[in-house]
């Protein structure tokens, strides 16, 4: 009879899988795998791959060897991406490593599901609601699933408590959106990569172009009766950090209470303090009526979300209308807590500011001085962005994999923009030498 038992043994470099060993795998080698058995769903930055952290901004990476002898070599690289917002408080945060320690060797409470309770949930609960200042709080695990529930209750409060006629309620989002990968969320997409083979999609969703209130009150005067809610990303991320107009949000807000429609806003990535504020919409002193968040709610340890809104949107829930096995759990409660505690105890927020503001100047100096290949700088706080003009030899590949070879990772988005969204514990060394990196190879191109 064939073995079909799965061998597996050892830790780190020495994890071996059917005979396999991990640390002696190259670049390449972790490449081929990847396309043999993944599914070819991303498309990572080529010879590189990271073996650990050497500290909160710095990752330690294995480059293509330099001889036939020795499969690779290894390098820091400044972490310019902090996986997409989720490392806000930085690799490894001390707060947040000793919290999971001790509640795993002393509490020894991992996982129990939501139909019996668990007393972290209660801490969970208290800390987050005070840290977003809102009423209720639903947690879940992945940032999309946040924005899925902010749409189931959109949908719901609108059917229950603004007397939609049944199937008619309309959710709007804007162009250039980015809520995940789910059915829902491509539905609401205009990404045609996100899109194609998909459908059929989602009904009962319209677009407008985002940072334009005259499309928004047109289509709220028009259909604003079956309109449930606008949800939306107060800046959007991976459309290249867009940024929007000062008064665009007080006006939305204003718009938004006119017709008695809720403003639900996807923070997954923009919160945390990531834009120099515990949260973007802070940055326009407004306040969402339901708000998704994700990515660095987990402090880069574990995939938490959650979502946070008014008593009377979040109370329509019902036993049996949601659930999620691991939101909550007791791990996950714990972890929150800390990433939290983190946050504020370390000021995070205000280092994004002040470093923000830092790497901005430093951008737009080198944009004043290459006018011809850097269109635009964006960004508030950590959350920064540079475009390049569409030329060819200005493609945003080739500047990431010419930013990899400077010590420093970050990727592109749309083909011309670089986003850079480092590690909110970043210093200003860190920062210059991020700087450094960009000037070098703009300048080469």
């Amino acid at each position: 009879m064939k073995n079909d038992r799965v061998n597996i043994d050892g830790y780190g470099d020495n994890l071996t899988i059917n005979n396999i060993k991990i640390g002696d795998l190259s670049p390449e080698d972790h490449e081929n795998i990847e396309k043999k058995h993944g599914g070819n769903n991303y498309s990572p930055l080529e010879n590189v791959v990271v073996s650990h952290v050497k500290d909160s901004s710095t990752l330690i990476c294995r480059k293509p060897g330099l001889t036939n002898i020795e499969k690779y070599v290894e390098s820091e690289l400044l972490d310019g991406l902090c996986c997409y917002s989720a490392v806000n408080q930085g690799q490894l945060n001390q707060t947040i490593v000793d919290a999971v320690i001790h509640h795993l060797s002393e509490e020894k409470l991992p996982t129990v599901p939501r139909s019996i309770r668990h007393k972290y949930m209660s801490a969970f609960l208290l800390a987050v609601s005070s840290f977003t200042k809102m009423d209720r709080v639903v947690p879940k695990v992945a940032g999309v699933e946040s924005w899925e529930l902010t749409f189931k209750l959109c949908r719901r409060w609108g059917y229950d408590i603004k007397k939609i006629p049944q199937d008619k309620a309309i959710i709007v989002g804007a162009t250039g959106n980015f809520h995940g990968r789910s059915v829902s969320a491509v539905s609401m997409s205009d990404d045609p990569d996100a899109r194609k083979s998909f459908g059929p999609f989602v009904p009962g969703i319209e677009l407008v172009p985002f940072n334009n209130i005259d499309a928004l009150e047109e289509l709220f005067d028009k259909k604003g009766e079956y309109i449930a809610a606008y949800s939306v990303e107060p800046i959007q991320g991976e459309a290249g950090v867009i940024v929007p107009d000062d008064h665009y949000w007080p006006a939305v807000s204003k718009l938004c209470k006119k017709h008695n429609i809720l403003l639900a806003f996807d923070e997954v990535q923009t919160g945390y303090g990531r834009t120099g504020k515990n949260f973007a919409h802070q940055l326009y002193d407004v306040k969402p009526d339901l708000m998704g968040c994700g990515k660095a709610a987990g402090g880069g340890i574990l995939p938490i979300s959650f979502v946070a809104g008014r008593d009377d949107v979040i109370g329509t829930l019902t036993p049996g209308s949601e659930g999620s096995t691991f939101g909550g759990y007791p791990l996950a409660s714990v972890v929150g807590i800390y990433a939290i505690k983190a946050l504020v105890e370390e000021n995070l927020a205000d280092n994004a500011l002040v470093k923000g503001r830092q790497l901005m100047d430093g951008l737009n100096e080198i944009k004043n001085d290459f006018p011809d290949k850097i269109k635009e700088v964006r960004g508030k706080g950590l959350l920064t962005a540079f475009e390049m003009f569409d030329e060819p030899y200005l493609d945003g590949h080739h500047i990431s994999v010419a930013l990899l070879n400077q010590g420093i990772y970050a990727k592109e988005t749309h083909h011309t923009t670089i986003r850079l969204a480092p590690a909110l514990t970043i210093n200003e060394t860190q920062v210059n030498n991020l700087l450094n990196g960009v000037r070098t190879v703009v300048k080469e191109l």
